[in-house]
């Protein structure tokens, strides 16, 4: 073996990890997250510097695409695997890692290798070569729509969609377009493009001055961004002239959102505890306070916060969890620097927030991007006190971590509907910022409205 391939099979051993979330995958994520995080492996934050691309839950035929075109941004070696089952994370991760071993070392880019089921049960995993020969999943598409883009602080990618429908599921955002980066999308309202690229193409901006304006869609497989969801932005210059807001196919069916569970089965009757809603809205918080931090450049702490996110869902009592909890919760709070690059973003006043629908942290926050972190931060300390109480959860509280769950719509179809009204006038570094601070689940997008007799 030559030195240039040890080389690269040492690298292989702890490979960088890109995690892409699909709609009703909530659980999934979590999972991988620990055993990544268990490994000591690195995430990556763009498919470019990644060596194995995670898919957590079941990529349906819409999926297909645009999953295949983050694959060929990965440079090989390169592995893809979806985890499509609770308990399949540790078995999948050491396959796809020992496959990714072994390309570095054959040069072998042509072979999908099936994992067996994990000893204890469940289902398969199924770790796939990136890049134009994936098996498993869908024929490979030809899509060179992955393009570089900066966020706040870090590169990242944005990938389109092919299936993408409304915040409401009902309609196609046409903005968007198919595959960005073919030359058939929609024509790329007639703009050309230079090595992938689309060109800018020239309108007025909101002050009536003729600039460039570029089309840009981002997600669904940026870190830290919520599943499933794209949004597509008119730029002139780094500010957003106009937003759509779309998404990838959310599954039906009776599985419940992941963060609102505790309170839709108790809804439906079921014993549930105070010490599980406790539980649940306190590492919904902590899981969003994680991905704000994240995005506004706080690593450590977004990894402290996810970190006791998974002790507290794992049952930690309130003793163990609530020393560094309450630590990290203090030193978040009284940050300058952070409240400095929060203030003033996003500001959603209480009035147009009730008038749009909006419940939950974000209306009771009455303010920006930080006041909006500050509630989390609130909510956060006042599940604490929940933590172990074993007597039950009335049925008749619906408020969970986002908001009323008995109104016409889910908490989430009403921060989508605010979302282009914040972003627009925005300046681009800002955009995921924003909607980090409002951090909306589209598992609720599939939610039916929940009714007084629900539980009976």
């Amino acid at each position: 073996m030559d030195l240039r391939r040890l080389a690269r099979r040492t690298a292989m051993r702890r490979p960088a990890v890109l995690a892409v979330t699909l709609p009703g995958a909530t659980a999934l994520r979590l999972e991988v997250e620990r055993e990544v995080r268990r490994r000591g492996w690195p995430l990556a934050g763009t498919p470019a510097a990644a060596d194995l691309l995670v898919v957590c839950g079941a990529p349906g035929p819409g999926d297909s695409r645009w999953l295949d075109g983050v694959g060929q941004s990965m440079p090989e070696p390169a592995v893809r695997v979806a985890v499509t089952e609770s308990g399949q994370s540790a078995h999948a991760l050491g396959r796809a890692r020992q496959e990714l071993i072994d390309r570095a070392v054959t040069g072998r880019d042509d072979r999908a290798v099936h994992t067996a089921p994990p000893e204890h049960g469940g289902g398969h995993a199924h770790p796939e070569p990136s890049g134009h020969d994936m098996h498993g999943t869908h024929d490979a598409q030809d899509m060179h729509g992955t393009h570089d883009m900066h966020g706040t602080h870090d590169a990242q990618d944005m990938h389109g969609t092919h299936d993408m429908h409304g915040t409401h599921g009902a309609q196609d955002t046409h903005g968007m377009h198919d595959a960005i980066g073919t030359h058939d999308a929609h024509d790329m309202h007639a703009m050309g493009e230079i090595a992938g690229l689309p060109m800018a193409e020239r309108a007025q901006d909101r002050d009536a001055l003729t600039l460039d304006q570029l089309h840009l869609p981002l997600g669904p497989a940026l870190p830290d961004w919520p599943a499933g969801l794209v949004l597509g932005l008119t730029l002139q210059g780094d500010v957003a002239q106009a937003v759509e807001v779309g998404h990838v196919p959310v599954p039906p069916g009776d599985r419940l959102p992941f963060w609102d569970a505790p309170w839709l089965r108790a809804a439906r009757g079921e014993q549930v505890t105070r010490d599980d809603a406790a539980r649940r809205r306190c590492a919904a918080h902590l899981d969003s306070v994680g991905r704000l931090l994240a995005v506004a450049g706080w690593a450590d702490a977004a990894a402290r916060c996810r970190r006791l996110r998974d002790e507290v869902l794992s049952g930690a009592p309130r003793e163990r969890a609530g020393g560094e909890l309450d630590r990290t919760l203090h030193r978040v709070r009284r940050s300058r620097p952070l409240r400095w690059s929060l203030a003033g973003l996003g500001h959603l006043p209480a009035d147009r927030a009730r008038a749009a629908g909006v419940s939950g942290p974000a209306l009771a926050a009455n303010g920006d991007a930080h006041d909006r972190l500050l509630r989390w931060l609130s909510e956060i300390e006042a599940a604490l006190e929940g933590l172990d109480d074993a007597q039950p959860l009335p049925p008749d509280d619906r408020t969970g971590p986002r908001g009323r769950l008995d109104g016409p719509r889910p908490p989430s179809a009403a921060l989508l509907d605010v979302l282009p009204g914040l972003l627009t006038g925005s300046e681009f570094a800002c955009a995921r910022i924003i909607l980090a601070s409002l951090d909306p689940d589209l598992d609720e997008l599939a939610l039916a409205p929940l009714t007084e007799g629900a539980h009976a």
